[in-house]
This record gives C-alpha cells, structure tokens and sequence, in this order.
C-alpha cells in the first residue's frame, strides 16, 4: 500500500510457461532442497453470499498477538533458511556485488546546505558510517559548525534507527525530532536544548514523528496516531515541561478514511492543520502567536474537492481540482477563505497537470506535468510568468527545500536515466541557474557510456502508454538482451525516471532497465490516474503487460529474458501480471507486496486500510468486492504455471503487513504446476523501507540482482 521442492531442479522457465524461446536456454542448477510447505487450516469467508475458504489465514497470528506466535515466526524463518540454501551458490557474487555498489557511494560526504532564519543547515557523513550527522552553522559557511544531532552515535546498538522531523524553534534553540527504533513508523517526538545538549524528558510516543512550532518557542503541536491501526487520528498540542500524557487535542478526525497532519506556513505566520482522503480534504489553521486559539476552518471539506493553501503576505493561493479536473490556482483574501470567494489566476488546462506549489514573498513557483514530465513556472508578484526549461527527452525534475520565505533564489532537483541526482541553484531575477551538487559516482562514470529512450506501448484500448528505458552503448536490439521493466501504478504517484547507481551493476552485464508510466500514477494527468483506480484498476495491470509485450515485439528483448519488478501497491501489480500473463515474464520480484487485497480492504484493524477505501473500494459493498476479488493476486492463484519469483516482506511492515506475501507464497507453493523457483525473504528486523542504514540496504539489492543474474546464467 501507500502502501513480495521437490529434489535436484534442473530448471528451465519452458517447464512453466511452455514457451518454446525458453527452450534454448541452458537449465539452472539449484541446490537440491525441499520448500518449506505451510500447514493448511481452513478459514471460511462469507460475504455477499460468497464463501471462500482461506487456508493460510492463521497466518495473521503474529499480527494479533505478537511476539508469542511462534508458529508464524518459525515458518517465516523455514522460508528464509530454504531462500538462503537455495541462493547460497551467489553468496560470494552477492558479496562482491554488495561491495561494487557500496564502492560507488562516497562515504564522506556533505548535503548542500539551506538557509533559514539566519543559519545553513546540512548534513554529512563520514566514512564508514552508516548513518549521518545534523548540523548547521551561523550566519556564514564558514562559521563553526554545531553538530544538532549525531544519528551515527544514537543508532549504536541498534538493529534500526530512523530519526526523522528535524523541526528548529524560531528563536532557533531548539530541536524537535522523531524516533523509530522498529520500523513501524511510530515516532517518539523528543526536544534537544541546542544551547545546553540537553535532551528534555519531554517524550512523545506513538506519533507521525514532526512537530509544528508556536512562535512562543514553547508550544508544539504534533500528529497522534491510533497504536492499532496506526491511522492518525488526533491533532496535540504540547507546552514544554508539562506530562505529555495530559496534552490537549486541538483536533480529533471522526472520519477514519483520512490522513491528518499538521505544519507551519513557510512565512511562520500560521499553524495548519490537514485531513486527508483521496478524493476530498480540508485545512484549518490559527495565528502561530496565539496557540492557545481554536482552530478556523479555511473552507469546509465538500465531495470530490481537493485543495492546498499557500500563504503569502497579503493573500492565500489555492491549488485545487474544484471544477478543474486537472487543478487550477485561485486566490482569496486573508480573511475571507471559503471557496466561494476564490478568484481564478490560472484556469484548468486540459492537457496541463498542476501538481503543487511554492511561495516566496516575491514569487509563486508551480510545478506542473505535461506529456508525463515536470515543467516548473515562476510567477512573479506583477502577473508576469516564464519556465525553466530541461533539456533531456525523459528527466526527473523536483522543487527542493527553500525553505526562506524572503529568498529570491530556488532550489531544485533534477536527474534522469543517466544524470546523476544533482541540486540547482536558480535566481528568480537573473533567470541563471548555477550547479551545487551532483551526486558523485565513486570510481568514475561517463553518461555517455548509456543510451535513454521514451517510447510508447499501446495498451489493449489503445492508449498510448509511455516507457523509459536506459541501457549500455553497445545493446543489441535482438531479442536475446535481459530486461529488466518496473512500475508502480497507484495513488496517483508518478514514477521518476530518476538516475541510480546501484542500476548500473544491471546495465553493465547487458540488462537494459524500463520504467513504463501506467494507468493509477498521474503522470500524464488526472485522468491517467482516475482511468487506474477503483473499479478501473485492471488498466494498471494491462498497461504493464502490453509495456511488456512491446519491448519483446520491438526486440528489446524476448520472454525468456523478461523480468518485472514492484513493490507495495507495485507488488500488487506483479501479483495481477503473474495471474494474467505469467508465461511473458522469465522472473518476477515482488517487493513487500500488498497481494491480499479483498481480506485486508475487509479488515478495519489492519494499519491503512479505512484510509484505502477510495483508492481501491470497499468490499464490503457487494459490487467493490467482486471487482477486487476478481483481481486480487490471491484470491486468483491458479493450478498453472508461474515464472521464478523473488518475492520480499518485513516483519514489521506497517504499510503491508508480513502475513499477506506469507500467505501468497504458500498457497502459490501448494497450487502451481510448475519447478520455477519460488523464493520469500522475510527481514525479521525490519519494516516496509528496509534497512536504515545507508549501506545496509544493498545487501538486498545484491540478492535481486543475483537473483536475476543466476536466471540469466551471469555469475560473476
């Protein structure tokens, strides 16, 4: 969600998806191991008049009772000692893999630094250290550094360590930030006395991890999350020194399909508060030097009207769908913010996404999508606009952290299938960007060894679906080329074509990598994402398989060296293409994903669900449950054959849960028809995102890859 034998395998994929290019491959030797087979106890679902009979149910026990479901545990560690036999061959690739990666990252190393109030905060890391230090120097850059807060020193002894919500007091003594020690995305909001080192014992548990400051330097206000389903739920407020315990609740969100929040306006005159569904939302907000104000409404939340607020001096900006399917801008004056008050400054444009935006005292900066990629305009305080314009065919373009409001220059991102993530300086006024930063690639890297395309697939009702791919000069177009092809697909989340240098172990032993943009993201507009969700959904499937059946048509590659990678809500997308399409692809990776679809929607206890209702429907509505259950990787696991699977999870995963690629992997084990390998990594430390550590986490990535290499009979 927002939100993966039998004895000596000789293994070729023709055994499962009898397709006669794979007969020429050479068979993959496995190790001569026999797959852990999970006990079978029959759960009966009943709904609808539909009864369905869940074998693998009770692999929920550990959700319910934690620690003492042994039984959960032990299965998910059989799994892990049949992956680690099975994959034992490539201990040593993966090593030497997990070592070319590492070796590409520069270990020393420095963010670029940002100005607020009178300091340049940055961080830095230092060799051999996993995680970073937080720190920030007055007035100039070449002032004394103070180090806020060393992450490296308090995640010693840790197994994970996320410190996150770094928020500083506008008297700037201060710091407040968040704790998660587990990986379940419940933070403890501590405070640091910058002056003294002290760290106050005002500690906050069970919380989205960031704080919104009062301009008294004393009052914070915070989001409360239900320690159940982890929804977030309640708005605080907290004065320094007194018991958290007694905190006040400024907002309590009675409707359980939405996100709250709560921040401070960039120019630090107001304290707003948002709630969130998919489809509507709704701000409040209150004067920042009176926190003991109640909380105004800026216009009351209505059906299917989403809107942001950006304050200036003399006026609040909106960008909102009210009327425009693909957002528009409006403005209003400080004291009259219903809608109905709003004046339109940029009118809804039909092939024009409007995505968000930034203010300044003297600029508005807007990013906007066309033809699936990101444009940023500038409009100035006397009505005149212009863009700044990118140069390469397919790119990934961001606003970074301006966090000024007086400043006059704009920090932004850019990066692409080939461009190192690099950071721009853009003066507003002069219209000249100067380059701070490009993410250094350790050992040497030339762009101009790699080849970038856009293409377009078309997808089973014609519609042209957009396809990135990169690969090394020298790639032959004959259908005998790995290829690997990723996609998420949901939430409206548009998928960057964005640079790695963790891919270029893939590219530079002949894969080439795709990133196809379907149908639930919203790069190519508004439309692309309502035209995915809901009881549209099976176009996100589709999509990716007619993306997949382009680059095998257009020799890119061929089935038998096709593979397909997603996670969370792309791990729901790699079980519906395994169901649907399973002899187009050689080898599947699933990454924690969310595969029981029609259980958890029905499950309001499971963390994200009730928030997920307009996302995916409710299947407690009859028509939303056949829709999803005729989808759902799960329910339509089937007696055929299935491609090798790589598929992952985490123990504590708060955004999909251990028990649903548990459950996906066992019944597929016990249905399908084929000696195709079948894999299941559980992290017994972890949760959604992985390891915390900077390093850590491609340890992972070394056993995809190697995973992908031993079907492709590369082995060093």
């Amino acid at each position: 969600m927002k939100r993966f034998l039998p004895s000596l395998l000789l293994l070729s994929a023709v055994t499962a998806c009898n397709n006669p290019e794979k007969k020429e491959m050479e068979p993959i030797k496995w190790p001569d191991a026999k797959a852990p087979v999970a006990e079978r106890i029959p759960h009966k679902r009943i709904i609808h008049g539909d009864t369905v009979v869940d074998n693998y149910y009770w692999m929920i026990d550990y959700f319910k009772k934690g620690p003492d479901s042994t039984k959960v545990v032990d299965y998910l560690k059989a799994e892990n000692a049949y992956l680690e036999t099975m994959m034992k061959g490539t201990e040593t690739f993966q090593a030497d893999l997990f070592k070319e990666m590492k070796g590409r990252i520069k270990e020393k190393d420095e963010s670029v630094p940002v100005f607020k109030n009178g300091y340049f905060y940055y961080s830095r890391t230092d060799d051999g250290q996993q995680y970073y230090k937080y720190c920030r120097k007055k007035g100039s850059l070449s002032a004394k550094e103070e180090v806020l807060l060393d992450v490296d020193a308090l995640a010693k002894g840790h197994s994970y360590y996320s410190a996150t919500g770094f928020s500083i007091s506008p008297d700037n003594k201060l710091l407040a930030f968040g704790v998660d020690k587990v990986s379940r995305r419940q933070y403890t909001i501590q405070v640091k006395n910058l002056e003294t080192g002290e760290v106050y014992k005002d500690a906050i548990t069970n919380t989205e991890g960031g704080v919104a400051w009062a301009n008294d330097n004393k009052t914070l206000f915070y989001t409360s999350k239900n320690p159940v389903t982890l929804l977030s739920e309640k708005i605080k407020k907290h004065v320094l020194g007194t018991d958290a315990k007694a905190d006040v609740i400024v907002y309590d969100e009675k409707d359980n399909t939405n996100y709250i929040g709560v921040g401070k306006s960039k120019n630090g005159r107001y304290i707003l508060i948002s709630s969130a569904g998919t489809l509507t939302n709704e701000f409040r907000m209150i004067d920042a030097d009176h926190p003991e104000s109640a909380f105004k409404i800026f216009t009351p939340r209505s059906k299917d009207v989403l809107y942001d607020v950006l304050p200036v001096d003399d006026k609040f900006y909106i960008v909102t769908n009210w009327n425009a399917k693909n957002f528009r801008l409006m403005e209003c004056a400080l004291d009259k913010t219903e809608k109905e008050n709003w004046k339109e400054v940029i009118p809804n444009r039909k092939d024009v996404l409007l995505e968000y935006g930034d203010e300044f005292k003297d600029y508005l900066v807007l990013s906007e999508r066309k033809n699936g990629l990101t444009q940023l305009r500038v409009l100035r305080n006397d009505g005149s606009d212009y863009y700044i314009k990118f140069d390469e065919p397919v790119y990934a373009a961001g606003i970074g952290s301006n966090p000024e409001y007086t400043g006059k220059t704009l920090r932004y991102n850019y990066t692409s299938l080939t461009t190192p993530n690099s950071v721009y300086d853009y003066d507003l006024l002069k219209k000249d960007k100067k380059l701070m930063k490009q993410q250094e690639v350790v050992g040497g890297y030339d762009p101009k060894d790699y080849v970038t395309e856009r293409l377009f697939a078309t997808a089973k009702d014609g519609t042209k679906v957009p396809i990135a791919i990169v690969y090394k000069k020298g790639f032959v177009k004959n259908g005998k080329a790995p290829l690997l092809l990723y996609a998420y697909g949901s939430y409206g989340s548009s998928t960057e074509a964005s640079f790695s240098s963790q891919r270029l172990s893939l590219l530079n032993r002949g894969f080439a990598f795709a990133i196809t943009n379907i149908r639930g993201g919203q790069e190519m507009g508004r439309q692309w994402y309502e035209d995915g969700k809901l009881m549209k959904k099976k176009n996100t499937f589709t999509d990716f398989i007619a993306a997949g059946e382009y680059l095998v048509e257009k020799n890119y590659t061929s089935k038998a060296h096709l593979y397909a990678n997603g996670g969370s809500a792309g791990g729901l997308l790699m079980g519906a293409i395994v169901n649907m399409a399973p002899d187009l692809w050689h080898g599947v990776i699933a990454d924690v994903p969310f595969v029981d679809v029609v259980n958890t929607m029905l499950d309001e206890s499971i963390p994200l669900t009730t928030n997920e209702f307009d996302e995916w429907g409710n299947p407690k509505k009859k028509d939303a449950y056949d829709y999803i259950k005729s989808y759902s990787p799960y329910e339509n696991v089937e007696q055929k054959a299935y491609p090798n699977m790589l598929v992952t999870t985490g123990l504590h995963d708060s955004q999909v849960q251990y028990f649903e690629p548990a459950k996906w992997v066992a019944k597929l084990r016990a249905t399908k028809t084929d000696n195709n390998v079948l894999l299941l990594k559980t992290n017994m430390d972890f949760g959604h995102g992985g390891a915390s550590g900077r390093f850590d986490y491609l340890k992972d990535v070394a056993l995809r890859w190697a995973f992908l290499f031993t079907l492709e009979g590369i082995k060093k």
